[in-house]
């Protein structure tokens, strides 16, 4: 490659979801409409599990701590096209890109290793019931949970690192609604390589392979413990409690393979903007749904925590 087509970055243009002008308007209040349920949605089941003592245990715990993770990976990202909108100032700094792509890669990381985590408390659960509340203690969750949390960040670290120090790039304009990682590097006229190579051995064997094969084993010897259950209400009622962990781990995993575990010169910038969108919004979304609308636990704390506002409001 030439050398004026090499550009050393101090900045980016974030191109953002659409550049056609009729849409920016239409993109803005669904965007909005959409984050704003997303925070909403999620921060009433993280305040309910909070203040609702029969949700004070380990899978609503946890519950808790994936309901947090949606909001922040949903406001590292969102907050670009809006303020793009109301600003119409696309520009971000290279440091600040970075750090955008850092956060929201450690959050997903994060998430992944939370969903793990939920797995193998639905593994005691099922396999282990009497002994559940000894294993799964406060402590053991606030350890796990820790622990989650803290190889998130050091797991991105690395890459970030890597993604800091590329020299030069072929255009400031980046073909996406926020800083990720794919854009960046088809961005790249340095050798990535090295890069690459990491990707695929941290996201594909660590990030991914390892927290999904423990997962997998967990429903292997929950669905093993299942199939043990002589009446049938109660291989529905074992199953019923894994259900919604199970649906939103293919839905993370999915949209995640497709996203990040291919050759970057296999990604096409549009297709990786739509998994993004959908993993951005659709998995924020769908996560406060499917565990309000699946559970009882859950709407019978709704129930609760209405008629106690109704008896305070009527009071008054």
């Amino acid at each position: 490659m030439e050398e004026s087509n090499k550009t050393v970055m101090t900045y980016f243009i974030i191109k953002g979801i659409s550049d056609v002008p009729a849409l920016q308007l239409p993109i803005f209040l669904l965007v909005l409409l959409i984050y704003l349920i997303i925070v909403g949605g999620n921060m009433t089941i993280f305040l309910l599990i909070s203040t609702d003592h029969h949700l004070h245990t380990p899978m609503y715990f946890f519950l808790a701590n994936l309901s947090i993770l949606d909001v922040c990976c949903s406001t590292i990202t969102l907050h670009k096209p809006l303020i793009t909108f109301i600003t119409g100032d696309k520009a971000v700094s290279f440091v600040g890109c970075v750090m955008q792509m850092f956060f929201f890669l450690s959050f997903t990381c994060n998430e992944v290793l939370i969903l793990t985590a939920m797995g193998y408390d639905r593994y005691v659960a099922v396999c282990n019931p009497l002994r559940y509340h000894v294993i799964m203690s406060h402590k053991v969750c606030c350890g796990l949970a820790g622990v989650c949390w803290v190889l998130g960040f050091l797991d991105i670290m690395p890459c970030a690192l890597k993604i800091s120090s590329i020299s030069c790039y072929t255009s400031l304009e980046v073909n996406h609604f926020f800083c990720d990682l794919v854009p960046l590097m088809k961005l790249s006229c340095s050798d990535i390589s090295a890069l690459q190579l990491y990707v695929i051995i941290e996201g594909v064997f660590l990030s991914a392979f390892v927290p999904f094969s423990l997962t997998f084993i967990s429903y292997v010897f929950i669905i093993r413990s299942i199939l043990r259950i002589r009446s049938s209400k109660g291989r529905w009622k074992a199953f019923y409690t894994c259900s919604s962990h199970l649906t939103i781990i293919i839905l993370l995993y999915g949209t995640l393979s497709y996203q990040y575990f291919r050759p970057v010169e296999y990604i096409t910038l549009g297709s990786n903007k739509l998994s993004s969108l959908f993993n951005t919004t659709g998995v924020p979304i769908l996560n406060p749904l499917i565990y309000s609308l699946k559970n009882k636990d859950v709407k019978s704390a709704f129930k609760r925590k209405f008629r106690k506002f109704s008896t305070v409001k009527n009071n008054t």
